[in-house]
């Protein structure tokens, strides 16, 4: 899932995490002195972390002679709605705005015709054959260059969970899932330093300097955040409540029979912190069995452990209602197996791409019975803070119960590539 941090959406393991108030403007000699004296006797705490520095493209051209096979195990309708969300965002911004594949570079107008083309031919159902025919002679294939494994990609899911909540708080409904705060701040350094390119603060404005933001330890068990903002809903169980901010968005299902679509707002800057990576180095989850469903497990079966386990990672998200969801970083709904989250400096936003990898058959007690090969068209509308490089992607599965094992299971190598228009195909 989502922004960003999002939608988005950060993971259990590997480490994922997915996801602007205005105030007075203080003056500017006062921000830069802020600035520079946290950097020099605080280091880097107040930066949000950001990942390593990458090649500027992810995706390198490949020949016809090595475009892959292209069958989707899917139905087309769900591909055509994903297109469309694409092609919404796209017709949002200006049409000269660029977009990398590899070594070339195409703007926002080129792009819509691509997928309107594509979208043009999909309704005529095509068989594999007629797929691979016309990719072949209408559209330039790149090859995303993977990770340390040339070519390979590390694929994980998400999805969106539903959970039941309350408007009011009660002994039964505890747990609040909280609206951004009033006093939560984003500085954007580039404003005042080019240099500082790509780097932000966030945390807390007091008047007369910038301070890191609550950490999870001091939002749920310190209570720093009571009559500081809205609590939108509130829930039974705090590991959900842990784990829809993992996911970044989902349903929460009213005791009054209403629905809240929640969605990631934003973050409290604080460094995202793995607990799947924590119960594996702790000897507490073996690696080959990490799962969602296994920390969950571990935390219901070892209360007395929640509380440094989940203050592990001091990472917290807020939340907004939506009236519809979930919503990925290009703000359109994401579209069930058809969505993918990216590292958004690689790759082009909203672009249509193709990936192999492997999904999970369920039998009829709800197991996993085995995993198997498939390949599908996919869009990239979302992102995460943890999703970097070339070598990562986060797939959307929806929500449900076999959205939740996919999602929870998922962590398996594939192949990624990108579709777009020849410039003379329509020529």
């Amino acid at each position: 899932m989502i922004p960003w941090v999002n939608k988005m959406s950060q993971k259990f393991y590997p480490a994922v995490s997915r996801s602007k108030i205005k105030r007075g403007e203080a003056p500017k000699f006062i921000i830069l002195l802020t600035v520079f004296f946290s950097l020099l006797f605080a280091g880097c705490a107040l930066f949000k972390k950001e990942p390593p520095k990458v090649r500027e493209s992810g995706l390198i051209r490949i020949a016809s002679s090595d475009y892959p096979e292209f069958s989707d195990d899917m139905d087309y309708d769900g591909l055509e709605h994903g297109v469309l969300q694409s092609i919404l965002y796209l017709n949002k911004i200006p049409a000269d705005r660029r977009f990398r594949f590899g070594e070339d570079f195409f703007d926002a107008a080129h792009m819509i015709r691509s997928m309107e083309h594509f979208l043009d031919f999909i309704q005529t159902r095509p068989s594999i054959q007629d797929l691979g025919e016309y990719i072949k002679s209408n559209c330039l294939v790149y090859r995303s260059v993977g990770s340390s494994n040339p070519g390979q990609v590390f694929f994980t899911g998400y999805y969106e969970p539903s959970l039941e909540g309350s408007l009011e708080k009660s002994t039964e409904y505890r747990f609040p899932i909280y609206a951004r705060p009033g006093d939560l701040t984003t500085i954007n350094l580039s404003l005042f330093l080019p240099e500082l390119k790509g780097k932000k603060i966030i945390g807390r404005y007091t008047g007369q300097t910038v301070v890191p933001y609550y950490d999870r330890n001091d939002i749920e068990y310190e209570g720093a955040l009571e009559g500081k903002t809205r609590e939108i809903a509130w829930l039974k169980d705090r590991i959900d409540l842990f784990f829809l901010q993992i996911q970044g968005s989902g349903k929460i299902y009213l005791n009054n029979d209403e629905i809240l679509h929640v969605h990631y707002h934003a973050t409290n800057g604080q460094p995202y912190r793995s607990i799947g990576k924590l119960l594996i180095d702790t000897g507490k989850i073996p690696r080959e069995e990490m799962s969602m469903q296994k920390i969950r497990a571990y935390l219901h079966d070892h209360p007395e452990e929640v509380e440094t386990i989940l203050n592990y990672n001091p990472s917290y998200i807020f939340f907004k209602i939506e009236e519809d969801g979930p919503i990925g970083y290009l703000e359109v709904k994401l579209t069930p197996g058809r969505s993918i989250a990216l590292d958004r400096r690689l790759f082009p936003r909203a672009g249509l791409a193709f990936i192999k990898t492997h999904k999970p058959l369920i039998n009829d007690s709800g197991k996993i019975d085995k995993w198997s090969a498939f390949s599908r068209f996919v869009l990239n509308q979302d992102t995460g803070g943890a999703i970097n490089g070339p070598g990562r992607a986060d797939l959307f599965w929806g929500n449900g119960t076999y959205a939740e094992i996919a999602a929870g299971h998922m962590q398996h190598p594939g192949t990624l590539y990108f579709l777009v228009l020849k410039p003379d195909a329509l020529e």
